[in-house]
Order: C-alpha cells, then structure tokens, then sequence
C-alpha cells in the first residue's frame, strides 16, 4: 500500500484525562491520528502505536490514545493507527502498519521529528503486528525501537493467542507459515530494540512469547528490556487499576532515556 493512502489526522498536544474503552471493529480505509507534543518540549523521538485485539477487533482507548498525555509530556510524537483488520489477508494490517512508519518518516520535517528515531508501540495482537515489522519490514519501514505490552510474539499453536493464529493466518496455516511469523525465530541483527512487559498470570498471551523473543534479542546482541509483574492478567494498558501501573511507565521511561 502507497504510505499517502494513509488517512492522517494531526493533533497539537492534548491532555487525555482517565482512560476510555473504545473498541473499532469495521476499518474500511486506515487511518492515523498524530499527537504533538509542544514545541519547547519535543525531542524529535516519534511512537507509532498500534492498539491490540486479536485481529479482530482494535481497543483503541486504553491501547491507544490514552497515551498520548505520557509520550507528549515526554516530549515525543505519538501517532495511534487503525488498521485493517486482516480477515484472511495479513498483508492489510502489516501493509498498514509499514505505511503508519513510513509517513512518520516521510512527515519528519513537519513534525519536527528525528528520521532515526522512530520507534513502534504494540499491545497484544497489535504486539505480534509491531514485531511483524520490527523483524520483517525493509529498512524504509523498520523501526529503530519497540515497545511491547503484553505481545503476541509467535504462532506455534502451543502457546500462541490462538484467536490471533487464526485471524491472521487462518486456522489450517501450514507449518512454514507459522513459522514465518513467529517472530522470536525471525530476529536477526538489524531487529531494534526492545522494552517488554507483561503480568505473570496473563492467561490470554503466555508470557514465554515475550521471554522467548527476549532471549532471541539477547542471543544476537541487542538491547533489550523484559519485564514481568507479579498479577494483573492481560490488557491493562494504560489503565490506572493496574497495581503496577506507575512502576510500570517508570520503568518504560527508565528505558527511554537510556538511548
């Protein structure tokens, strides 16, 4: 897909107060909407956030937008992006999701954003989707850092989220297919680095798809950051209930002032 078919929306800095449970189902055309932060604070560094929800569905609020406030306040450029939903055809959400980097890239002059510093944000499915591009993408569209909440990393049936199996490559995919997107086996030395974090007791996404694809990382060298809380189950995004919510955005900014 043309990067310019992408529908962009642009907002200067917003505070977003609470949290909110927008759920999108029915994604005709992508679309992207751009948080910027002021211009005494902005740093250059941009996220492009894709929400998760098994690929069938985007939970755009808690996953989404809602976190727009912390990365602006840090001074870094948010954008949020609805994919398409796959339904049967996984290059619509990766073909998007390449797109959504690529016009972060090609805006940077205009949002006053660093070309090299542009890192990609997935929770859940919308995790598997950024590690899709963070090891699949070529070089226009592959992000220099990853941020990974509770992400669906692989397809082996054992312990993948089998709705995402499913929707994306379809519930007879052949061996070869699952392996292609079981993205701990896809690491190589251009994949960038990563912050990684779940709960230990998430039911839904096991958390070996994180520790497998943390140990892929470490195994090639490259910096990577894996942490587990001790409860809080699955899909606490930006949501204050979740106990270790602020020991959490402590330890993501601890790791986004490191480089």
């Amino acid at each position: 897909m043309n990067f310019k078919s992408l529908a962009v929306a642009v907002a200067a800095f917003c505070c977003v107060a609470g949290v909110s449970a927008q759920r999108v189902i029915d994604i005709e055309s992508p679309k992207m909407k751009v948080y910027l932060p002021a211009a005494e604070k902005a740093t250059g560094r941009a996220v492009v956030a894709l929400p998760g929800g098994g690929y069938a569905m985007l939970a755009t609020g808690h996953e989404g937008h809602d976190w727009a406030k912390y990365f602006n306040d840090k001074g870094i450029a948010y954008a949020v992006v609805e994919y398409r939903l796959p339904a049967g055809d996984r290059t619509l959400p990766i073909g998007d999701a390449e797109a959504a980097v690529r016009t972060v890239r090609d805006s940077a002059e205009v949002w006053h954003v660093n070309r090299a510093d542009v890192g990609i944000m997935g929770s859940s499915a919308g995790g598997h989707l950024a590690s899709t591009v963070a090891t699949h993408a070529p070089e226009s569209a592959r992000p220099d850092f990853q941020i990974l909440f509770y992400p669906v990393i692989t397809m082996d049936k054992s312990y993948t989220h089998l709705g995402s199996h499913d929707y994306l490559l379809g519930a007879d995919a052949s061996s070869d297919l699952e392996r292609e997107y079981s993205n701990e086996m896809q690491v190589d030395g251009s994949t960038p680095r990563a912050f990684i974090v779940y709960s230990d007791d998430d039911k839904v996404v096991p958390p070996m798809n994180g520790v497998n694809y943390y140990a892929a990382l470490h195994r090639m060298g490259i910096p990577a950051s894996l942490h587990i809380y001790p409860s809080g189950g699955h899909g606490w995004g930006c949501m204050p209930r979740f106990k270790y919510h602020e020991q959490m955005k402590a330890d993501l900014s601890a790791w986004l002032d490191s480089f």
